[in-house]
């Protein structure tokens, strides 16, 4: 069920991603949806699951993008290992805790990019500071966003279901 939920969630990310860049020519320079779904699956404090998932989805964002390939792959591995191990240790369960892990962690996966660029290619093109700051911040509010709707959504659900047994309850 959670590969499952998984599959739906990458292909609902690679939608959302090409309507995105389809819109507006500059989205994935801004957004980092496959960013987001790895930090909010690594904030579970499932180390092999945050890399798997990391893993998943920087090769789908590599594949989209038509960059180098496995960077992006490599970069949110590392990413959601990391994110994962923090999450062992803290709980993060508040959207302003979740804005600032994922806003941090789209700061981590731009400086670990920079630095495989360095290494790999022969003239590298680093992105501007300005460019970083501006991608954590709207990848931090976008894993707010959809950690408070996820609540919202599984609290109205629970609500319901709460109703419903007490109108069923017989006497």
């Amino acid at each position: 069920m959670r590969f499952l939920r998984f599959a739906v969630a990458l292909l609902a990310v690679v939608l959302l991603h090409v309507a995105g860049v389809w819109l507006v020519p500059e989205f994935a320079r801004v957004m980092d949806l496959f960013l987001v779904l790895t930090v909010l699956y690594a904030m579970g404090g499932d180390t092999l699951g945050g890399m798997l998932v990391g893993l998943a989805a920087g090769l789908c964002h590599d594949v989209l993008t038509g960059g180098l390939f496995a960077l992006h792959g490599f970069a949110d591995t590392l990413v959601g290992y990391g994110l994962a191990r923090l999450a062992q240790r803290l709980v993060i369960d508040h959207v302003g805790g979740a804005f600032l892990v994922a806003g941090a962690a789209a700061a981590v996966q731009q400086v670990l990019l920079a630095g495989l660029v360095l290494v790999l290619l022969p003239e590298p093109e680093l992105p501007e500071p300005v460019w970083i700051a501006i991608r954590a911040a709207a990848t931090g509010g976008a894993a707010a966003a959809v950690l408070l709707a996820s609540r919202n959504l599984r609290e109205g659900l629970a609500e319901r279901r709460q109703r419903r047994a007490q109108r069923l309850h017989l006497d």
